[in-house]
């Protein structure tokens, strides 16, 4: 009895999580039909037989360098911007900044404030 007394919560918890694994198992209806089946022929509908023409279209398509002859190709312009190179920045953006060139300040390491003090100090 005092096992269950000090383990009530769990113990209802528990319950709950068994009984909602029972009725999602329980409320999950069969499907009346498979979700994938084959044809083995016979009338399909006008969409499935489009969806087929295309299909058969696109596999007929061959790619091929002759369009990058073509004169209409060649005559298209880059309207893309030029990257320019910008000096690189510093080697640690979050380290402080001091008032040392940014040479010295790449070679030195900065070390924060320790998080948690060791066990033997205050």
């Amino acid at each position: 009895m005092s096992f269950i007394t000090h383990n009530k919560w769990m113990l209802i918890g528990l319950g709950v999580l068994v009984a909602g694994i029972l009725w999602y198992m329980s409320s999950g209806s069969s499907p009346s039909r498979p979700i994938l089946s084959t044809d083995s022929g016979g009338a399909s509908s006008p969409a499935e037989q489009s969806v087929v023409h295309t299909l058969l279209t696109l596999r007929a398509v061959t790619l091929s360098g002759t369009i990058l002859s073509d004169p209409a190709f060649q005559s298209l312009q880059d309207f893309g911007t030029q990257i320019i190179p910008e000096p690189i920045g510093r080697s640690d953006p979050f380290a402080p900044l001091s008032s040392v060139s940014s040479a010295q300040s790449s070679n030195s390491t900065t070390k924060g404030a320790p998080l948690f003090k060791p066990a033997g100090t205050r």
